[in-house]
């Protein structure tokens, strides 16, 4: 058996760790980066981009590039990317995410110099069955064996080091690029015991982004009298400087915005100008934030705790960088959220635990998680205008601890009925179709007797990787029906299926590397660059400079030239720190260049 790895697949950046001597690290992706972007794309010339090449061209190349990928987890949605001047592809949700679980797991090895073969992943814990099986899916397809998926707040409780023999009880508040959970733990010596979560799949750093974008957008119209241009690019652009101004306003109360070439008006080039203040920001997100607050209180009259039984505060994600978060959360809780936890970091360290756990590193923990979601069947109930059908059944509530298994018994409604649909739900919803369905079957060759007297035992089995299997049984022959909810709303592969998965994405990265190596080789035999103003500049940077020389010597207009020309050598002097922006800055000029000549 290879080495088993804890993986954060994050809706913006994904990390992989391990555990060595007891103590769990996360592994570099890059050089001394420990976050990978979960951006996948394909360059123009078809190699395919993982990462933070990806996520650089994203502004670009919007047509070629996908992030934020997670938020469709668990969904039949389809990404279109283009791999070249002729050729599309599809991707479901699944197929982009083995893309940056394969990368993940080959940087693992190349820093281990060993196989990585066994893996933990995390979701949200607000995850339906549906998401949590496409994770699995995805696991699978990247070359792993998916020995659990665990819920992200669990995993970041796992890495909170204060452990005694006195009970904790400990609330983490878990609010990422594109997900929001809340978590509340108890923690005793080395068992970490969930109590309740709640949460919301579409809440997020995305939506924060997404508002910021649309102000700057007011911003530049009221300055310009026109709209920003509605192609995928310009809005690309306009998404990136808001994610941007987001994290500058995390450390400071004001951030000043230029983006050049943004649009323009006949002849003339318009820009984004503006300065962008850390209250008006924070107005934009305050209601995003009121809503996690409620999944909070959700979350502790679900625990049978109230804000003052709560020990510590734990902030995980991103987003929770964020000045307001801390302050609405210290200001709710009525205690300041602990931050001796890397909140970008612990869900993968977490996640490393829990694999040292199951492969039988000398770890110290236990982890007790809980179903997030109630399970259970639509049932019909007597009332006074007669039997109403449609209501929802409980039979495996909310935070039970799992794994966990329930039986209930219930009755026919008809007549002689010799036949009994069993369809299953998961949510909180009354009435079962407000609920998401995870299937049915049926129970046939029921021996007809009167009404209400036939007895019909339906058993619910759920793991601790989330898969339920329902079974009924007529209590009288012994009729059987079952279920097992294993992917079944996503997408399912047959062991055939699966292997095809495995080496389509096999070529896809062996086609990687023989694109690099070609790309590599063309450069050497076609561009003819000044090794001192160069220097070590990656293949990339050296193809993107010789693209924009070719530009600027068939530019006729001087603005045009001097902008092009003062970029080219902003590029060429940047230091190690600038050299991304400086990149950034030359591509959104030359598609302006593109799209305007």
């Amino acid at each position: 058996m290879g080495r088993t790895v804890g993986i954060d697949l994050g809706t913006t950046n994904s990390e992989v760790a391990i555990v060595e001597n007891g103590q769990a690290r996360v592994l570099p992706v890059l050089h001394d980066e420990l976050m990978l972007p979960s951006c996948v794309g394909f360059s123009e010339t078809g190699q395919l981009l993982v990462g933070r090449e990806a996520w650089r061209q994203y502004a670009a190349a919007p047509d070629r590039t996908v992030k934020s990928i997670k938020r469709w987890m668990g969904t039949s949605h389809t990404t279109t990317l283009k791999i070249n001047e002729t050729e599309t592809r599809d991707y479901l949700p699944y197929e982009i995410s083995a893309i940056i679980l394969r990368t993940l797991k080959q940087r693992a090895e190349a820093v281990l110099g060993e196989p990585v073969t066994h893996a933990v992943i995390t979701v949200p814990a607000y995850f339906t069955d549906a998401q949590r099986q496409a994770t699995k899916l995805a696991g699978e397809v990247a070359g792993l064996e998916v020995l659990q998926i665990i819920n992200e707040p669990t995993a970041a409780a796992l890495t909170y080091d204060a452990r005694s023999e006195e009970t904790e009880r400990v609330l983490v508040y878990d609010l990422g690029g594109g997900t929001f959970d809340v978590s509340v733990v108890e923690i005793t010596g080395d068992v970490t015991e969930v109590l309740a979560s709640h949460g919301n799949n579409r809440l997020g750093g995305d939506d924060f982004d997404r508002r910021l974008q649309l102000y700057l957008a007011q911003r530049y119209r009221e300055t310009h009298n026109l709209d920003v241009p509605e192609d995928a690019a310009t809005q690309a652009r306009l998404l990136r400087v808001a994610e941007q101004v987001k994290i500058g306003l995390s450390t400071h109360a004001f951030v000043s915005v230029r983006e050049a070439f943004l649009g323009s008006q006949g002849s003339q080039a318009l820009h984004l100008e503006t300065e962008i203040a850390r209250s008006d920001f924070e107005d934009l997100i305050r209601p995003l934030l009121e809503e996690t607050l409620t999944a909070i209180d959700r979350a502790l009259e679900d625990a049978k705790l109230s804000a003052r039984e709560i020990d510590r505060v734990i902030l995980v994600g991103g987003s929770t960088r964020l000045p307001l978060v801390q302050e609405m959360v210290e200001e709710h809780l009525g205690q300041t959220p602990m931050d001796g936890v890397q909140p970008d970091l612990c869900v993968a360290l977490g996640a490393a635990i829990q694999a040292g756990v199951l492969s039988g590193e000398s770890v110290d923990a236990i982890l007790v998680d809980v179903c997030p979601h109630s399970l259970g069947v639509a049932t019909a109930m007597e009332t006074a205008f007669g039997i109403v059908p449609g209501f929802f059944s409980v039979i495996i509530p909310r935070n039970s601890v799992v794994p966990i298994s329930r039986s209930q018994v219930y009755y026919t409604v008809s007549p002689d009925q010799t036949v009994v649909v069993v369809e299953v739900f998961q949510g909180e919803n009354t009435r079962a179709e407000e609920n998401v369905p995870l299937g049915s079957f049926e129970v046939t060759d029921l021996p007809p007797q009167i009404a209400s007297t036939l007895q019909i035992e339906i058993h619910f089995d759920f793991d601790i990787n989330g898969i339920l299997t329902v079974t009924a049984t007529e209590k009288g022959k012994g009729n059987q029906g079952s279920l097992v909810v294993n992917n079944a709303s996503v997408h399912r592969l047959s062991s055939h299926d699966l292997a095809q998965a495995q080496a389509d994405l096999d070529a896809l990265f062996l086609d990687e590397m023989d694109d690099v190596e070609a790309m590599e080789a063309e450069l050497d035999q076609l561009i003819e660059v000044d090794a001192t103003v160069l220097g070590t500049a990656s293949p990339e940077i050296a193809a993107l400079q010789a693209r924009a020389e070719k530009t600027l010597a068939a530019l006729d207009d001087p603005d045009e030239m001097e902008e092009l020309g003062a970029l080219i050598s902003q590029l060429q002097y940047a230091k190690p720190n600038a050299v991304a922006k400086a990149q950034e800055e030359l591509e959104d000029f030359l598609y302006y260049v593109d799209q305007n000549n």
